[in-house]
């Protein structure tokens, strides 16, 4: 009876904690249209941070982040701390970013771009120049995107499923697709599972 109450308390501690922790800005977007399934959005023009990084989907996701972190955190020649947004995108070398703030391909050797969207109230000319060259400040145009939304865990296994099942209804409802889909992800790595919220997404025509 009280291991069943402690395990309880530390459930509601643990989804506490993942609740406070994930009040962040999030991506402006505005739905378009909304399947049983998923949803059209419009994504408007906006200014993320990002790096290249190369290896499988799990180690460019860690690395990329540690080094985007590393920007907001002060690396930055103000030594200015900019307060994180979500999600966190991350995809293929080629790809075309489509979220502020992030996953997708897990073959070695390939290149990722996981990117930081900055919050609305900087523009290109108020950000501090990140002092790590790995670092890069771009605007993204805007975009139409496809998106599915899911929780619970986001092994590679799982986002490959994920990317099958939201092309194949964009094939069965005869919407265009540009590019492949990417992934994005909202919350902290110790927000409980049961409340995270992760996406795929792929630009539409």
């Amino acid at each position: 009876m009280y291991f069943i109450l402690a395990l309880i308390a530390v459930g509601v501690a643990w989804s506490w904690w993942g609740y406070m922790s994930s009040r962040t800005e999030q991506a402006e977007y505005t739905v378009l249209a909304s399947a049983q399934e998923y949803e059209i959005r419009l994504y408007p023009s906006h200014i993320v941070a990002q790096t290249v990084v190369q290896g499988p989907y799990q180690t460019a996701l860690n690395q990329g982040f540690r080094i985007v972190a590393g920007y907001i955190f002060g690396g930055n020649t103000k030594k200015e701390r900019i307060a994180m947004t979500a999600p966190v995108v991350e995809q293929k070398v080629g790809e075309s970013i489509a979220m502020t703030a992030p996953v997708v391909a897990s073959i070695e050797g390939e290149s990722h771009t996981v990117a930081f969207g900055m919050p609305r109230s900087y523009t290109l000319a108020t950000l501090p120049t990140p002092t790590d060259p790995r670092v890069q400040i771009v605007t993204i145009p805007e975009k139409r995107m496809a998106v599915i939304r899911f929780s619970w865990f986001r092994t590679d296994r799982r986002l490959q499923a994920k990317k099958r099942e939201l092309l194949d209804m964009l094939k069965r409802d005869s919407v265009g697709v540009r590019g492949e889909p990417q992934y994005a992800g909202y919350n902290a790595p110790w927000t409980p599972p049961w409340m995270t919220r992760n996406e795929v997404l792929v630009e539409v025509a």
